[in-house]
């Protein structure tokens, strides 16, 4: 989809809530087919999961968009990589709230740092508005 070498998990889904359980199901197949492991394949589909719910709230405020999915694996690290067309997020508004601060919402970006090894916004592709890169090491490293 982005030009780049291809991935196990290249696909392009409406960014909707309706279609989350489809982005769900093909991330767990495809890090299934990778070799890794159940702990490992429920931490990375949470955390997809949490940050395309952040991308249809956030990034495209319940508007139309879409999201590109890839997921590959780079000898002991699956590396996650979701893509939106809505305009470059406001990092500084992207820190997870206080465990304290109780009330609905908010604690995913706590969730998807703490199951995940690496998170991090990074360049996107050409007319791409936003990349994140979420990196789980598998195995012995």
């Amino acid at each position: 989809m982005t030009g780049q070498h291809p991935c196990a998990l290249d696909r392009l889904f409406p960014a909707r809530p309706d279609r989350l359980c489809d982005i769900r199901r093909a991330v767990a197949e495809t890090a299934i087919r990778l070799g890794c492991p159940e702990p490992t394949v429920h931490d990375v589909v949470l955390a997809v999961d949490e940050a395309c719910q952040n991308i249809i709230r956030h990034a495209y405020g319940g508007a139309a968009g879409d999201i590109v999915v890839q997921l590959d694996r780079s000898d002991h690290r699956l590396v996650v990589r979701l893509i939106d067309f809505a305009a470059p997020v406001d990092l500084a508004k992207v820190a997870p709230r206080a465990l304290d601060d109780v009330r609905p919402g908010g604690l995913g970006t706590h969730i998807i740092r703490s199951v995940m090894d690496e998170v991090a916004f990074v360049a996107p592709p050409p007319g791409a508005g936003n990349m994140l890169q979420m990196v789980k090491r598998i195995g012995d490293s």
